[in-house]
């Protein structure tokens, strides 16, 4: 992957212990700067910052996440994540599957044979954040028409 500009994404949680588990023991996510209502993690070199909104959980049980059809799946959209290196999406989805995880897409390969064919999983953190992991086999394929 070419050096790029790391990015950082700010989202709402109802629980910072949870998500301290969810993102630092499940994803394996170093934990950076935290006060008493956010927490910055390390998301392979990109800062995430989970921020404390009780009302968080209320929203995701009353309305849930949208959903987009891809290839079959029902997406859930909103949605963020990291597009990996093959052997690097594979050895997240094997700590994914020995922690337990409860996938909204399991890991599989979508599109095959097409343009774009990649590996990809989704899951949801405790709050009700949908995340999605990929890659591509081809790393020109990721804005191929």
């Amino acid at each position: 992957m070419p050096d790029l500009p790391r990015f950082h994404h700010a989202f709402p949680v109802h629980d910072l212990d949870a998500a301290r588990s969810f993102y630092g023991d499940t994803l394996g996510c170093p934990e950076g700067r935290h006060a008493d209502h956010w927490v910055d993690f390390d998301l392979y070199g990109h800062q995430i910052v989970a921020h404390l909104d009780a009302s968080s959980a209320d929203r995701i049980r009353t309305s849930g996440p949208l959903h987009s059809a891809v290839d079959g799946d029902a997406v859930p959209v909103p949605h963020f994540g990291l597009l990996l290196e093959p052997a690097a999406w594979e050895a997240l989805a094997d700590r994914l599957r020995a922690a337990g995880t409860d996938f909204v897409i399991e890991p599989h390969v979508r599109f095959v044979g097409e343009v774009g064919e990649q590996s990809t999983m989704f899951l949801l953190d405790p709050s009700g954040n949908a995340l999605e992991f990929k890659s591509f086999a081809d790393d020109a394929q990721v804005f191929a028409n």
